[in-house]
């Protein structure tokens, strides 16, 4: 009996703990950034940089109205904060292409193949950085140790 309580209580204690931690992680979403998350209408962004022959083409409806009008500009952010962040969600985010039993695969569909040590301009790390940005808000993900925020 005192075993079954223990368990019980374990449970409710990691029941808790899961509660406090998710309560932690909503974010604050005004009505404009939801409007742009609500939106059916397929965008379509091309980010490539023809000097090194590198090019993400993102479907997503609503990314193209986010990124210019709730994204920060060009130029808040310099290009080796975006370089330095965007590793580290790429990693994250190939990591959970592998696997799909663990991961949504309608959200992590296909790797992305960023190497940290071609320098893809600013564009293209900006339009990633956002991306990632946007992709956490709309889907509730955390692709690193950073609370996605504008």
């Amino acid at each position: 009996m005192k075993s079954l309580i223990k368990v019980i209580g374990l449970l409710t204690m990691t029941g808790l703990l899961a509660y406090c931690s998710a309560s932690k992680n909503t974010l604050s979403i005004s009505e404009k950034e939801a409007q742009a998350f609500e939106l059916a209408k397929g965008d379509t962004i091309a980010i490539s940089n023809e000097e090194v022959e590198y090019e993400i083409i993102i479907i997503e409806p609503g990314f193209n109205t986010w990124l210019n009008s709730i994204a920060r500009p060009k130029g808040y952010y310099s290009q080796s904060f975006m370089e330095n962040r965007n590793r580290l969600m790429v990693l994250e985010w190939n990591q959970r292409v592998i696997q799909p039993q663990r991961y949504d695969p309608s959200l992590y569909e296909q790797q992305i193949n960023y190497d940290p040590n071609i320098d893809y301009g600013y564009d293209v790390n900006y339009k990633l950085y956002n991306y990632f940005i946007y992709f956490q808000r709309k889907y509730n993900q955390r692709l690193g140790p950073f609370i996605p925020r504008i």
